[in-house]
């Protein structure tokens, strides 16, 4: 960041949270082992918000391999939502054909619906 110009800006939480039901929730089967002994052995992924120009918003998702910290897939847009979790995913299955990792996430409501189920 120091090299680019970059700064980042902490700021506090507003409390603000996508709101879910949990009905779709899984058990956390990675349990904070953060680690992994081999690639795609398991994938943690999240979704953050940027803002850019005049407070304009926009979504990053990625989902990084825990063996190498490599990031698997990744996506940019203006809206947060199903599609663009789903669109990063099976980008991540594609490029990883055989693959069969650990998926893990929060509990945010793209990753509790019953499309991403």
């Amino acid at each position: 960041m120091v090299q680019m110009g970059l700064k980042s800006h902490i700021r506090r939480s507003n409390g603000y949270s996508t709101k879910t039901s949990y009905v779709n929730k899984e058990e956390n089967v990675l349990n904070r082992e953060f680690k992994a002994d081999k690639l795609n052995q398991k994938w943690v992924t999240n979704i953050t918000h940027l803002r850019y120009r005049d407070g304009q918003k926009a979504y990053l998702i990625a989902i990084k391999d825990l063996y190498d910290g490599s990031i698997t897939a990744y996506k940019v847009r203006k809206f947060n939502n199903n599609g663009l979790v789903m669109e990063t995913l099976n980008e991540a299955i594609e490029r990883n054909s055989g693959a069969t990792s650990l998926l893990h996430s929060d509990r945010g409501s793209q990753y509790t619906s019953k499309h991403y189920r």
